[in-house]
């Protein structure tokens, strides 16, 4: 079996569970604003707003939108599809979610267990497309920071993944080649397909089963799998 000795995560969606940390976030928020009196259900509120946001990030992999577009418009887009107007959203709406959500310690069975097992013979570094803002909070909020080296992060770089430039600027601030590492991650198209662009070995983390044909270095639906193979 093939040697690494750093390994790259994305954070959102592979180590830090997002959707729950997201669902408890609005759901303080539903409260706090009695959005109830628009009578929007708040389980439909959720996956509506889910739907926006990963919409709107998969848009932002592609650069057909911007983070600062992200931030202003998801809450706006989530009331409009609820039926609602966009001057409906309650003031200041989308700072607190920015402000609450990162502070949720959610994270994926295994997380703690493998990257103490990880942490044993390996470098780990945080690469991620989020904001220097929240990522750091989230990381220290789960109890993460203290297992990587380096968070690098798109704010840092100037690139988003998939971009080869942000790849690049990760080996660069390792101080590592291509074949001395591995990257983790949840998103087919930003994580794993941009590394194997950049020429590193890749673990896709399936955890939803999406069917697809492309040729990946290893895929698992679970983070306790990596302990069979690093």
């Amino acid at each position: 079996m093939k040697k690494y000795e750093h390994i790259f995560f994305d954070l959102d969606h592979t180590l830090w569970d997002f959707s729950t940390n997201c669902a408890e976030t609005l759901n303080e928020l539903y409260a706090q604003h009695q959005l109830h009196r628009f009578n929007i259900v708040l389980s439909e509120f959720i996956i509506s707003y889910r739907q926006i946001n990963d919409s709107m990030w998969d848009d932002l992999h592609r650069g057909k939108v911007t983070k600062e577009e992200i931030r202003n418009l998801r809450f706006a887009r989530t009331f409009h599809l609820l039926g609602l107007q966009e001057s409906d959203v309650p003031q200041g709406m989308d700072e607190q979610f920015i402000s609450i959500c990162p502070t949720k310690s959610n994270v994926f069975p295994h997380t703690h267990e493998v990257l103490d097992y990880l942490a044993q013979q390996y470098v780990l570094h945080i690469l991620t497309n989020g904001s220097s803002d929240t990522q750091f909070v989230k990381l220290k909020s789960a109890g993460l920071d203290h297992y990587f080296k380096e968070v690098i992060h798109a704010d840092e770089s100037g690139y988003m993944k998939p971009d080869q430039r942000m790849f690049d600027y990760a080996l660069q601030t390792a101080g590592i080649l291509p074949h001395q590492c591995l990257m983790i991650g949840d998103d087919l198209y930003a994580d794993v397909l941009g590394a194997k662009n950049a020429g590193i070995d890749q673990v896709f983390v399936n955890r939803h089963q999406i069917k697809h044909e492309e040729i990946l270095t290893y895929e698992i639906d679970c983070l306790s799998t990596l302990k069979t193979f690093l």
